[in-house]
């Protein structure tokens, strides 16, 4: 506790007095000087943050092109150690002389292009071979380890994960598949006339289906397992996780009907379902929160684990969250505007980004098969994200009729907010350090790996935008949809799909084929650096012609081609969805059973 008295201090001493000694220059003020946009600290800090994620590229790729080139080379120096031994070993007189020359003769030998390789048909008695090849050449996909043997997992429980991971699937791919279609009403604003299709009822079809469908569906089943083998006890109800699975979807499902039929609760964003479809996502939490809690309670281990703290945390915050969000009474005025910015901010904060963080103190480690670097660490996350992120909300209204002491607060708890992103990067970071190998031969690593890195990137760059003259150039530009998708997608998807691929190969007993794997990380992460870049520049540009006072239209018009090249990346994140949803499928199915020599079927299981 004293290092988070310290650190909270710290925090509210050095950002209170920059933020609050430093001249605020006025909108009028901000265009009349024409400062350089780059001269001030959040624009600064955010390019800082795009040169890091054009990095991260880089390093990933340098790291790929180096494991090829050092895979070559071990190969011909494999080659060239064995030919030795064989010529030492099958000489019955050694000439020494003899054997250098025809070495020096091999090395300068070089292929025709039209040898043939061997003709003998592979055998494997023992069946323990996975795959054999006689070429020498380096795969564009490198191999992966497999797996050990299935995790023995409660068959009801096994059944209720893996519905929530499948529902989960279907509302990510058709949570997208209606973002591309309003990507591509960018480009191609004409492409229909139907009211039921218009840019205004779809939006929130897309964000509401892929936070609450996709984004929800898939946390709560991967707790689903992981609290009861945290708490080495079994589910307390599995009726009530049907239950509340049940009311979730139904929820999505009559929700999305009602948006795309025209109603809806107002322009709240992420508040556009009526509260009586919220109520039944509201009841679907409570009884997950119930059953977590029941479980927990019953544990063996005197400790409470910590990613149970941030899954009970992040379910007790939304519950409060959603109340506070639908009650009518002071929802009038600039009262709405406030818990507006309570809402929307802490539906990404205080439930994906808090469950999120929960889940990855199981899966990291347990991928890694070592323990987390710092239990305290975690702690102080945990603390300091309940401190400052439930305060941050009003950032996103600066420079509106809200108390001008409203507003510095909630720069000042963003500020406030690196405290729990660098603790929470350093501490999974550390637990990787020494295992850079292992990620190299893991599917499910890189998935984890970038969303660590994002959520350092994107947390950060969130910090910055709140500064007021960053929320001047970039607030109702394309940069905020840009700096969304980062959050939501680079952290909290891209987490959650390492943890599913960890998680699924070992209950179901099958894996994934490690190209399809392969291919959903690499068009995701591709995809989601052109979408975010795009919007990124031409939002800030368009920030600049705003400052500038160039008419409107003219905007517009400049964000044409960032728009095409936001729908090519959108594109490539669907197309990367519908490959993860074939993975789910292949890892759903059930094995094929062959004959055994006692002429009873029997399961095929991994080596």
């Amino acid at each position: 506790m004293r290092l988070l008295k310290s650190c909270c201090v710290a925090i509210f001493a050095l950002s209170g007095g920059i933020l609050l000694a430093a001249p605020v220059p006025a909108a009028a003020q901000v265009a009349s000087e024409s400062p350089s946009v780059f001269s001030h600290a959040g624009i600064i800090g955010a390019i800082v943050v795009a040169v890091l994620l054009l990095g991260l590229l880089v390093l990933i790729l340098a790291a790929r092109v180096n494991k090829l080139i050092a895979t070559a080379r071990e190969e011909r120096e494999k080659r060239a150690r064995q030919t030795i031994q064989e010529d030492l070993l099958g000489a019955e007189d050694i000439d020494l002389d003899a054997l250098l020359a025809r070495r020096k003769a091999a090395l300068k030998y070089r292929l025709s292009g039209d040898e043939l390789s061997g003709k003998a048909v592979a055998k494997d008695d023992k069946g323990i071979v996975r795959s054999a090849s006689t070429g020498s050449d380096v795969p564009f996909i490198s191999e992966k380890k497999y797996l050990p043997a299935p995790l023995k997992i409660d068959p009801g429980l096994k059944k209720l994960v893996l519905a929530f991971l499948g529902m989960a699937t279907f509302w990510l791919v058709f949570g997208t598949s209606v973002g591309e279609y309003l990507g591509i009403k960018f480009v191609s604003p004409d492409v229909d006339h139907l009211a039921w299709l218009s840019f205004g009822r779809l939006r929130p079809v897309h964000t509401n289906t892929v936070f609450w469908g996709w984004a929800t569906l898939a946390m709560l089943g991967l707790a689903y397992f992981v609290v009861p083998r945290t708490s080495n006890v079994k589910i307390h109800s599995l009726r009530t996780g049907w239950w509340s699975l049940g009311l979730i979807n139904a929820a999505v499902l009559i929700g999305d009907l009602c948006l795309m039929g025209g109603l809806n609760n107002g322009g709240g964003e992420y508040r556009e379902y009526i509260w009586p479809v919220m109520s039944l996502f509201g009841l679907g939490l409570l009884l997950t929160f119930y059953n977590f809690y029941k479980t927990i309670g019953k544990r063996k281990a005197p400790e409470i684990y910590i990613a149970n703290w941030y899954i009970l945390g992040a379910l007790v915050w939304t519950l409060v969250m959603v109340v506070i969000g639908y009650l009518p009474w002071y929802q009038h005025g600039l009262g709405e505007t406030v818990i507006q910015g309570y809402y929307m901010h802490n539906a990404v904060g205080m439930w994906f980004m808090t469950f999120t963080l929960g889940l990855m103190y199981y899966y990291l480690p347990a991928a890694l098969n070592k323990p987390i670097y710092s239990y305290s660490l975690g702690v102080l996350a945990f603390w300091t994200q309940m401190l400052f992120y439930t305060m941050i909300g009003s950032h996103h209204f600066i420079f509106s009729p809200l108390p001008w002491w409203l507003q510095t607060i909630a720069i000042v708890f963003s500020v406030g907010m690196f405290i729990p992103v660098i603790s929470g990067t350093t501490n999974f970071l550390l637990t990787m350090k020494g295992s850079w190998k292992a990620i190299s031969d893991s599917y499910v690593l890189p998935f984890l790996l970038v969303g660590v890195v994002y959520y350092f990137l994107g947390s950060s760059q969130g910090s910055f935008e709140a500064f007021r003259f960053t929320n001047y150039a970039w607030h109702l530009t394309d940069y905020t949809v840009a700096h969304s998708h980062m959050t939501m997608y680079g952290i909290i998807t891209f987490m959650v799909w390492g943890c599913i691929y960890y998680l699924l190969p070992r209950i179901t007993g099958r894996e994934p084929r490690q190209i399809f794997v392969g291919m959903h990380f690499w068009f995701a992460f591709i995809g989601l650096l052109i979408y975010e870049f795009s919007l990124m520049i031409g939002g800030t540009m368009r920030g600049v012609m705003w400052m500038e006072g160039i008419p409107f239209i003219q905007s517009v018009v400049k964000m044409a081609p960032y728009w095409l090249w936001r729908a090519i990346g959108g594109t490539l994140m669907l197309f990367s969805h519908l490959v993860f949803a074939y993975n789910i499928y292949y890892m759903f199915k059930k094995q094929p059973e062959v004959e055994t020599e006692s002429g009873l079927p029997a399961q095929l299981s991994l080596a």
